[in-house]
């Protein structure tokens, strides 16, 4: 990766990929590119360059809670599956911080997100990858050669830089799903934004807050306002009749194995939707059971001592908001009953969820016509036209394609080394996936 870069007649750097964004999937490339060019012959490896618009490492820090744990187990880190031996595993990363016995005394496979957060930024810091932040991406244009093809691109920044690109990796993240009647202010916001947004607001006036969503997101929020404000009101609002437990059954959970992705992409799109929806209670609108039973034992508690504080509006659902200087009134209304509860608010959360970032803005008539892509390739390079030899490769947004782990942590250091054997690959490095990782038990199809 340090190789120095090839120029061209643009006078602008080439490079082999380029990867929009730096959030973990692009992390965990950038290591698997560094222990590729560790183990290869120098005329085999592949410079790499990174463009990221936040100005350090982070990764959803405004849903860093105290006591949130993570929803996936530790192995499932940015490389242990792609190549346990890794410097980069969360066990090197407990040894290096000198906790790793006391990890082991504490007897669970789930850190909490700030330790989880912290690794991250630990193999962040410790990567040799070139990674310019505070650099925004603002286009991705092809760049025809002699015969007419598209091999190569150039990726242009909001500050003017550009870089030429072999490969596209588009790891440009979600984008926050608002309802339409919302508009996002002091006091309405996405729970994405949560931890600034609350420390920003101001001294509470009506000592009541309300939280829309079912998911993990709403009930950790709902949780934390409980704790934090304790004499102010917390009202749920969710279209179901009350919170879900999340489906983490050994089974179940089998369709997050990186196996699963060969069966889903492989499948016919009738049966692979069908799964889909079937498995939904593994990630989506649901929340871990030991939640669920901390807030209704809370709940209970206080309908025990005549004092309410946490309200369940269950069945559903916001119809307006009216903001004024001291808070949010929102309309909240009962599919049960039909009647229309108006709370005078401090602040109205949405913890609404996320959609894939639309690739249009970015890639103009290289964007797929269908939002999410539909076309794309088990190894992650979306389907253009034939005329385009260089690739483009998604980090996320493949869920149609590739199944539940699009979006999630649970297959990115296998989806990292796919991808990187693919760039190889089509360089006409075949059998180079043995330097990439020697043990790597998921080898892409192509090497099976």
């Amino acid at each position: 990766m340090n190789e120095s870069p090839e120029m061209v007649d643009t006078d602008l750097p080439v490079r082999d990929v380029v990867g929009v964004g730096f959030g973990p999937a692009n992390l965990a490339l950038a290591i698997a590119i560094e222990e590729h060019n560790m183990n290869c012959a120098p005329g085999e490896q592949i410079s790499a360059q990174f463009l990221e618009k936040q100005d350090r490492f982070a990764w959803h820090p405004g849903m860093l809670l105290d006591g949130a744990t993570m929803q996936i187990a530790f192995p499932k880190d940015l490389v242990t599956f792609r190549n346990p031996r890794s410097a980069y595993t969360f066990f090197n990363y407990l040894f290096e911080r000198g906790r790793l016995v006391d990890f082991v005394n504490h007897q669970t496979f789930f850190p909490t997100r700030h330790e989880f957060h912290d690794y991250l930024q630990w193999a962040a810091g410790r990567v040799s990858a070139d990674v310019q932040y505070g650099t925004a991406v603002e286009s991705v244009r092809g760049i025809r050669n002699s015969d007419g093809t598209i091999d190569r691109f150039e990726v242009r920044a909001s500050d003017g830089t550009a870089v030429i690109a072999r490969n596209v990796v588009m790891g440009a993240g979600l984008q926050e799903r608002i309802p339409e009647w919302a508009s996002q202010s002091m006091r309405c916001f996405h729970n994405h934004q949560f931890l600034f947004r609350i420390g920003e607001l101001p001294a509470p006036v009506h000592q009541r807050f309300a939280v829309l969503g079912a998911g993990q997101s709403a009930a950790e929020i709902v949780q934390y306002l409980h704790s934090n404000f304790p004499e102010a009101e917390v009202h749920s609002v969710f279209s179901r009749y009350g919170y879900s437990p999340a489906d983490d059954s050994p089974y179940a959970n089998r369709i997050f194995d990186p196996e699963a992705v060969d069966d889903l992409h492989g499948a016919p799109e009738v049966e692979r939707l069908r799964l889909l929806d079937v498995h939904r209670s593994t990630n989506y609108s649901v929340v871990d059971i030991e939640l669920i039973n901390e807030l209704y034992a809370k709940e209970y508690q206080e309908r025990v001592r005549g004092r309410r504080r946490l309200f369940m509006r269950r069945a559903s659902e916001i119809v307006s908001v009216e903001e004024s200087s001291d808070g949010i009134d929102v309309a909240v209304r009962s599919a049960v009953d039909g009647l229309t509860d108006t709370l005078a608010c401090d602040a109205l959360i949405l913890a609404t969820g996320f959609t894939p970032a639309h690739l249009e803005p970015l890639l103009g008539d290289l964007a797929p016509k269908m939002h999410p892509p539909r076309e794309v390739g088990r190894d992650y390079r979306l389907a253009v036209s034939p005329d385009v030899t260089a690739g483009i490769y998604l980090q996320g947004g493949t869920e149609k394609t590739h199944g539940i782990t699009s979006s999630l942590l649970s297959n990115v250091a296998v989806r990292a080394g796919e991808i990187l054997t693919s760039v190889v690959t089509r360089r006409g490095r075949i059998g180079t996936l043995a330097s990439v990782n020697a043990q790597d038990t998921y080898a892409t199809s192509e090497a099976r």
